[in-house]
């Protein structure tokens, strides 16, 4: 990594210097801190092979969440107005700096709502079909498939999944297809919708912008900061709604995303720890994200508990 290189690419300054190391790491991507006398800079540097016309679309809509004032570091394009550079063998690409804290389930469930609200409120081009990962199910013979193999692999975890393999076959069940299609985030997760220095929250991570309905992006917002907590739940939509949020939460298929998306995550995470080698990946951090899921399920119960504390659901087995 070559501090100066960096800084002449994004034409950020002089005096270019690095952090010591990654201030920060995802699984994506590392992120460091570079200081130029134009202040200071979050490098990304990616895992991956970067490709410019993939992220094209996804960094416009990052660029319009910013111009339309959604709290969000701005993108620095290079001078030559590319996202990446390729600096030796990385890709990177930079962001204006913002002093971020640690991943919070806990924030302001008002203010989470009121920013969901503004993301979803963002203009931007015809958004076009939903990708498989947000909508399509695994399906018995898969979950089947991955609880035999880990089982037989002796995973720390093939007995909690294979525990809920019937719960989330049920989930697959509530599925639908989306209403109202639009450019969304689809990684508001706690790590990337975080709290900030100053007391406010900001949305990092825009790569994976793309197609969805904005009601399936809040009722996963809904599950990430609400989880078994009713009024927590009932505030953040409370305030969505008040901010001109477009996306409703009032049956169970506008989970569909979650479902769709956790079903995935196991099944990649599972993967990973059945085959390290494929993705040089270390079986502590495949068992690790897949007890995300495990640790604290999406079971219908919860889902049906979070659909009545928004006044939208019924907590009886009508859900089921």
């Amino acid at each position: 990594m070559d501090a100066k290189e960096i800084s002449a690419r994004f034409g950020l300054g002089a005096g270019a210097k690095l952090s010591d190391g990654p201030v920060a790491n995802g699984r994506q991507g590392a992120i460091w801190r570079l200081e130029t006398s134009t202040g200071r800079w979050a490098v990304k540097t990616l895992f991956h092979p970067a490709d410019e016309d993939e992220a094209h679309a996804a960094t416009v809509f990052h660029e319009a969440a910013y111009a339309a004032g959604v709290p969000t570091p701005q993108v620095r394009r290079t001078v030559a107005g590319t996202v990446f550079a390729l600096i030796g063998q990385t890709p990177v690409r930079v962001y204006e700096w913002v002093d971020l804290k640690g991943t919070d389930t806990g924030l302001d469930p008002e203010l989470v709502g009121t920013v969901v609200a503004a993301v979803h409120r963002v203009p931007a081009a015809g958004a076009g079909p939903v990708d498989p990962w947000y909508r399509e199910p695994l399906g018995p013979e898969r979950w089947d498939e991955l609880v035999r193999e880990l089982a037989a692999a002796g995973a720390p975890f093939a007995g909690r999944l294979a525990g809920l393999r019937d719960e989330l076959v049920a989930l697959e069940s509530w599925l639908e297809p989306a209403d109202a299609v639009q450019t969304c985030h689809r990684d508001l997760w706690a790590a990337n919708l975080l709290g900030t220095a100053d007391g406010g929250v900001c949305v990092i991570d825009w790569e994976n912008s793309g197609p969805a309905d904005p009601s399936h992006e809040l009722a996963c917002v809904v599950f990430e900061f609400g989880r078994t907590d009713p009024g927590r739940a009932r505030a953040l939509v409370d305030a969505y709604r008040q901010a001109g949020g477009p996306g409703t939460l009032d049956r169970r298929g506008h989970f569909s995303m979650l479902i769709a998306q956790l079903g995935h995550i196991t099944e990649i995470a599972a993967t990973d720890w059945l085959h390290p080698e494929a993705r040089n990946r270390h079986r502590a951090d495949s068992a690790a994200w897949i007890s995300e899921v495990l640790d604290e399920p999406h079971t219908r119960e919860l889902l049906a508990g979070l659909l009545a504390a928004v006044g939208s659901g019924k907590s009886t087995g009508v859900w089921f």
